[in-house]
């Protein structure tokens, strides 16, 4: 396939996205590319596309597959019920991680539909944050928005409920260990779900959900106090969680003798994915002046390196990192994240082994496998702390997010 047919599919793809709010009918997200149009455009993406070709698919993806997730916000049925009121709520991690891959997206694309969405939503939700949980890092997800939007259009009031929040924090700091312990879960969730350690940043998914919310508060108020907090929290949690054996991130303490089938430590994809991910998310927002840039520098390398050596032949990262044959199926969330972090260190020339090129290449190949033709993103883990089966049908918010913010860095590709 050529380059311009792959060109007219693209342009196509993206003004009919644009005319999809016109159209009486809007509940399919097929109305935004018809399935020839899409299968243009992933057919020719694989390892050998050229970054022209490459950049181009990433408009097509994000475009297909955000509008198709937009789309779908009031019909949430192909997901659990036992997690469909939860990723219902924009205020919830679900619906917040799919906003922070739109956030960056809009930021390369200036997609206004999307740009749209994001004010609307948090003008809806009065940029509140969920308070049952108040020390609660999935609560916490939702803030990273709301500053978002402030430091696009200087919305002074898109951050003041988060900031109100924090100042309760940091002015009540919770004073407990790292150790996750069945024992003190809290059976009604509404301060902690799994462990009394949920009061800090003790598994592996708070540092993409927490940190950056307190960094984005120190950048837009000019007040350093936030981020001093969040910045000691994370290095503690990083510090508990990392293994330098390994180079991978254990999801929490009850991790630490867990083994495989294969004998292998557990090492979750998606939980590895959620903090390599928030890395770059990190230090991109990181003044270049900040005595501790150097030290998350060297933290995004050495989980880098690991990360390299794991992906399969199909281009995937496996749901259990170093037991591929435990879920031998796609996982696209954790795939996602890491194509995302991996692009970003190549695009920001912190990877410049030309090896490393070429697995970013072939992950973002198999993503674009996994987008149906409407733009459903597909083989996406549930919500869950371990590697579990995934089916094909399988898809959920934060799943679109991991592929936008992977868009976001294909878009760059050179």
């Amino acid at each position: 396939m050529n380059k311009k047919m792959i060109s007219v599919a693209l342009a196509m793809s993206l003004t009919l996205g644009a005319c999809s709010q016109q159209k009486e009918d809007t509940s399919s997200a097929s109305k935004t590319n018809t399935p020839a149009q899409s299968a243009t455009v992933n057919n020719a993406i694989n390892e050998q596309s050229s970054a022209e070709e490459i950049r181009e698919s990433a408009f097509d993806i994000a475009t297909r597959s955000g509008t198709w997730q937009l789309e779908q916000l009031g019909n949430l049925t192909y997901i659990p019920e036992s997690h469909r009121v939860k990723s219902e709520n924009p205020k919830f991690w679900i619906q917040a991680a799919l906003y922070i891959g739109l956030t960056k997206w809009v930021e390369v694309s200036k997609n206004p539909e999307f740009m749209n969405h994001l004010e609307k939503m948090a003008k809806e939700q009065e940029y509140a944050l969920l308070t049952d949980r108040p020390y609660h890092a999935d609560d916490h997800t939702i803030g990273q928005t709301y500053l978002w939007l402030t430091e696009q259009n200087g919305n002074q009031d898109a951050y003041k409920p988060t900031q109100q929040h924090f100042d309760w924090i940091l002015a009540n700091k919770p004073n407990v260990g790292l150790e996750l312990l069945d024992s003190t879960a809290s059976g009604s969730g509404k301060v902690h779900n799994e462990g009394n350690c949920q009061l800090r940043w003790c598994w592996a998914d708070a540092l993409f959900m927490a940190p950056r919310t307190w960094l984005k508060l120190s950048n837009v108020t000019g007040d350093p106090k936030y981020f001093d907090y969040a910045d000691a929290e994370f290095w503690a949690a990083a510090d508990y969680l990392f293994s330098d054996e390994y180079g991978l991130f254990y999801r929490d303490s009850r991790y630490f003798d867990m083994k495989s089938d294969n004998g292998e430590p557990v090492f979750w994809g998606r939980g590895n994915g959620w903090v390599f991910a928030a890395i770059p998310l990190i230090l991109d927002d990181l003044p270049e002046d900040h005595p501790s840039r150097p030290r998350y520098i060297e933290l995004y390398k050495k989980n880098a390196a690991a990360l390299l050596k794991l992906q399969t032949s199909e281009g995937y990262w496996p749901a259990s990192l170093r037991d591929p044959n435990k879920v031998k199926t796609p996982e696209v969330s954790g795939t996602g994240f890491i194509t995302y972090g991996l692009a970003w260190g190549v695009n920001n020339g912190l990877l410049t082994d030309p090896e490393a090129k070429t697995i970013v290449e072939k992950g973002w190949a198999a993503l674009t496998r996994a987008i149906s033709d409407d733009g459903r993103v597909n083989w996406v883990q549930h919500v869950g702390k371990s590697p579990d089966p995934v089916k094909k049908t399988d898809s959920q918010l934060y799943g679109t997010g991991a592929v936008l913010l992977a868009a976001s860095e294909m878009a760059k590709w050179q």
